[in-house]
């Protein structure tokens, strides 16, 4: 058996290295041509898989350690007897925590109280629905829209521009759809932009071409009051600078990026192949990935609670970190092809990061404990 895999991928060799034998490519360079001596292809959401590209390869498995499968041709793949896996919800816990990093960063810059805030969450998937019940375990009020999951009978659903009018934060996750009735592409358009009440936070950690991104920057030109933060971008990594300068936060596409999302992704797609195989599974996550727990933050226990939930938010992620670093990354790039190569590097060379689950939390104030819990730490009292 002939694997091609993304090499950003974690813990290959351990899953697969008996499947058969693995050759390594970047993401962005896995095509046609190398495609044509595999039988499985493994990858990650920078390699678009047609059913053209694989016509007259062996291919017949094509797992994609991620949430999305915007990158994949569906239909095509599946007239063409390949088998897809994917890996829903493996970095939801990652992308929760970039939220609420970026709900903290910004409510030390303009002052006002994130857990005060209104948060309107497009789409309540995976990620959304995680997002939305550690939010409301932290007292924040949440209103939620998926048109698809509210035709399907789920409750609380509000059309999108009802959750705009009433919302003092949006956060997108909703998967990326060109057709049909709920189509995503541009659903953030000019129109819609322009309407967001005064001083709203807008954050896309779904797909780039959610936000009308020409549109983004012409709005944000004009209204100071709105606070933006971008992970995803409509031509990355192809990055325009100028609606980077404009937002408020802007990160390379690594919010799921923690170390336990990755694992969990290599893990669930190495279930799936074993699936198509017909094999039973010789191995399991956690015979590879680090120990729960192993991480320890002790707090100051005279701190206040709200001190100490945002201490602990930020030990394990801080969202200006990798802003600062995509910010550097521009200011040393000469044109667009260096700005393409320094955006997939940021990503090759991430810093490990682990979630809130892998902490245990000392010095915990009493008043603090409910907050951190329901952030996902473990707590240990003061």
């Amino acid at each position: 058996m002939r694997i091609l895999a993304d090499e950003n991928i974690p813990l290959l060799a351990e899953f697969f290295a008996e499947q058969g034998e693995i050759t390594r490519l970047p993401g962005r360079a896995i095509n046609a041509a190398a495609m044509a001596n595999a039988d499985a292809l493994l990858l990650r959401s920078v390699t678009r898989v047609t059913a053209d590209m694989l016509r007259g390869t062996p291919v017949r498995f094509v797992g994609t350690c991620t949430i999305g499968t915007d990158h994949l041709d569906l239909p095509g793949l599946a007239a063409a007897g390949v088998q897809v896996a994917s890996a829903p919800g493996c970095n939801a816990r990652g992308v929760v925590e970039y939220v609420l990093s970026v709900l903290l960063t910004l409510s030390e810059r303009t002052g006002l109280d994130w857990r005060q805030r209104c948060v309107g969450i497009i789409g309540v998937g995976e990620v959304g629905s995680r997002l939305a019940e550690v939010l409301r375990n932290l007292g924040v009020r949440v209103l939620c829209c998926d048109p698809p999951r509210a035709e399907q009978g789920a409750h609380g659903m509000l059309s999108l521009d009802a959750v705009l009018a009433e919302s003092d934060v949006i956060s997108c996750h909703v998967p990326l759809t060109r057709q049909g009735p709920h189509a995503t592409g541009h659903m953030f358009n000019q129109a819609r932009l322009k309407a967001l009440r005064p001083g709203t936070w807008l954050i896309n950690s779904s797909r780039g071409p959610v936000i009308d991104n020409s549109a983004l920057s012409a709005v944000l030109a004009e209204r100071n009051d709105l606070q933006v933060a971008l992970d995803v971008w409509e031509h990355e990594p192809t990055l325009d600078a100028q609606l980077v300068a404009r937002c408020a936060l802007a990160t390379p596409h690594i919010a799921g990026y923690s170390l336990d999302g990755k694992l969990r992704g290599t893990a669930m797609i190495y279930q799936a192949w074993c699936e198509f195989t017909g094999q039973p599974p010789q191995h399991e996550l956690a015979g590879f990935a680090p120990a729960a727990g192993c991480n320890v933050l002790q707090l100051d226990p005279d701190a206040s609670a709200d001190w100490q939930l945002s201490r602990a938010l930020r030990w394990v992620y801080d969202v200006r970190d990798d802003d600062a670093r995509l910010r550097a990354m521009l200011a040393e790039a000469s044109d667009q092809a260096a700005i393409r190569a320094g955006f997939d590097q940021l990503r090759k060379d991430y810093p490990l990061r682990r979630e809130t689950p892998c902490v245990r939390v000392g010095g915990v104030a009493t008043e603090a404990a409910a907050a951190l819990q329901a952030a996902g730490f473990t707590c240990q009292p003061a």
